[in-house]
């Protein structure tokens, strides 16, 4: 069952215990101040070439900025870890 969170922890430790790490689109970047379209990188098959890891600091500033949440599923039906994720638009923003 997915749930949301826009709790900076409890994202971090979701996507670390993954293997994950917060990354942006380079083709989204305007500037050295922007860092563009947010997503997870899970470079476990390899590195995706179209992602640029970013830190905790800038991804959760633009996290903020852009008023997002974080959509994830802890589980898969059959009860593996789940990787699933998504940002989505705050329902009170």
């Amino acid at each position: 069952m997915a749930k949301t969170t826009t709790d900076h922890s409890t994202i971090q430790q979701w996507v670390q215990e993954r293997g994950g790490v917060p990354s942006t689109v380079e083709s989204t970047t305007r500037s050295d101040s922007d860092v563009g379209l947010l997503r997870i990188d899970f470079p476990h098959g390899g590195r995706n070439d179209e992602l640029s890891t970013i830190s905790w600091e800038d991804f959760f500033a633009k996290f903020e900025e852009a008023q997002l949440a974080f959509l994830h599923d802890d589980e898969t039906a059959e009860g593996d870890v789940s990787r699933f994720c998504k940002f989505i638009q705050r329902e009170d923003a």
